[in-house]
């Protein structure tokens, strides 16, 4: 673990449904104020966020997963080969491959997909089962964070890890 301190990017739109869940996730976990970790929100990545990400190490992405069985995935990005890059489509991979590419460091990266139900409406507000699924996927980030940022230990990717 790096001495720079630990990079949260809860990003979506709140203004449609479940999308919201990412920005949902960072405002709860900045509301811990977890030592050593700074926690942004935006609506979309962009390629700007390539700098924030070079000055922290590990970089946690949130974003909510439009499908699956699970409440929640938590996975390291272990290959940054972005499929495709442009102003409007920057994936974690690809803010990893371009802070690599630009600032010569790369932050150890995950992605937190919180499973959403209630998509493409314009509507505020996060549906039942979404609620529920971010309690669990704060509580598995919360453990994770406070054991050491050690992913080996704990059941990734499992609401009951």
């Amino acid at each position: 673990m790096s001495g720079r301190g630990a990079l949260l990017i809860g990003y979506g739109n709140p203004s449609h449904g479940d999308d919201g869940l990412g920005q949902a996730f960072a405002d709860r976990i900045a509301e811990r104020d977890l030592e050593g970790l700074t926690v942004q929100t935006d609506f979309q990545l962009s390629a700007d966020h390539a700098y924030d990400m070079a000055q922290h190490d590990p970089v946690i992405f949130a974003d909510a997963l439009m499908s699956g069985d699970e409440p929640f995935r938590f996975e390291e990005v272990i290959d940054p080969k972005p499929e495709a890059l442009g102003s409007h489509t920057v994936s974690p991979p690809a803010a990893l491959a371009l802070c690599t590419l630009l600032f010569q460091t790369s932050p150890r990266t995950f992605v937190l997909g919180i499973r959403g139900h209630r998509f493409g409406d314009i509507e505020e507000g996060l549906s039942d089962t979404a609620r529920a699924n971010l309690e669990s996927a704060q509580a598995f980030f919360e453990r994770w964070y406070l054991s050491g940022r050690d992913i080996e230990t704990l059941m990734v990717g499992r609401a009951g890890g």
